[in-house]
């Protein structure tokens, strides 16, 4: 499954995934016959990038969170 598109996170692909939306609504034969690949692809490109700078900002944030409990244990054991 694949999350909601249309959320307060994936504001920068926003515009690209409104020109997929608008190619949607062009009917059936217009997707079944690959003329919003394009769109389509840009869209997943761009979700993949948005994805990869949320891993890095979530590593980042587990590391410090990792150094501050190591630190705290630290003290824990010296002051006993």
């Amino acid at each position: 499954m694949h999350p909601h598109l249309h959320t307060k996170d994936n504001t920068a692909c926003e515009e690209i995934m409104t020109a997929l939306e608008e190619c949607h609504t062009r009917g059936f034969l217009w997707k079944s016959m690959g003329m919003c690949n394009e769109a389509k692809d840009k869209v997943t490109l761009c979700l993949r990038a948005e994805r990869i700078k949320r891993t890095t900002a979530n590593r980042e944030a587990a590391k410090v969170k990792r150094e501050k409990v190591k630190k705290a244990w630290t003290e824990i054991e010296e002051n006993s």
